[in-house]
């Protein structure tokens, strides 16, 4: 991974290469974020590209989880149905999207590159849950959820169906579908037995 430098021209090269990558993945998908447009792009050696990372898909998981991470803020409607909803909802809204697409491309390309699948778990998505895990925290802090459930599962169940539906492409990726799986996550899917 990058080094952690104050070096300002070390951290101004990983910003043009973020950046660079960022508006290749836009333009093209992770097919046209190659290590030479990146460096073309970037004004960024090849040599030094790859002295901090392994390979271009690395370079893109990091750059589209910035992305990512930029594009979706977090909600704080005050309340926790309010807030994870929403959360659903803007992730579903941003796979929906050309985003998705490239999503997909990076979540294959980390199968088939082992050395870019540790980049997309700590850029991607370690990032993403951690903000869910914000959300969840929050959610507990205000006594609205069971505490016995981790801020892991509860991400697990919310945002796994997206996932699944970006990359099997069965069902739609809309706002109702995405209100549809938070109202089942959130309420559970059996009727309530007790009397």
């Amino acid at each position: 991974m990058f080094e952690q430098s104050s070096h300002p021209r070390s951290l101004k090269a990983k910003d043009s290469v973020l950046c660079a990558t960022q508006e290749l993945l836009t333009d093209g998908g992770l097919p046209a974020a190659t290590v030479d447009a990146i460096s073309a792009q970037s004004r960024v050696s090849k040599a030094t590209i790859y002295k901090h990372w392994p390979s271009r898909t690395a370079i893109a998981a990091e750059a589209f989880g910035k992305q990512m991470a930029a594009a979706i803020p977090l909600p704080d409607t005050g309340s926790a149905r309010g807030d994870l909803t929403e959360q659903v909802r803007r992730v579903s809204a941003f796979y929906a999207g050309p985003n998705g697409k490239v999503f997909a491309q990076l979540l294959a390309a980390s199968v088939t590159d082992p050395a870019a699948a540790p980049y997309f778990r700590e850029y991607f998505l370690d990032a993403r849950r951690a903000a869910i895990a914000e959300l969840w925290q929050r959610a507990l802090d205000r006594g609205e959820v069971d505490p016995g459930i981790t801020a892991g599962t509860a991400t697990d169940i919310l945002f796994g169906p997206l996932i699944f539906r970006l990359m099997t492409g069965h069902a739609p990726l809309t706002a109702e579908e995405a209100d549809a799986i938070s109202s089942a996550a959130l309420d559970g899917l059996l009727q309530d037995q007790r009397h």
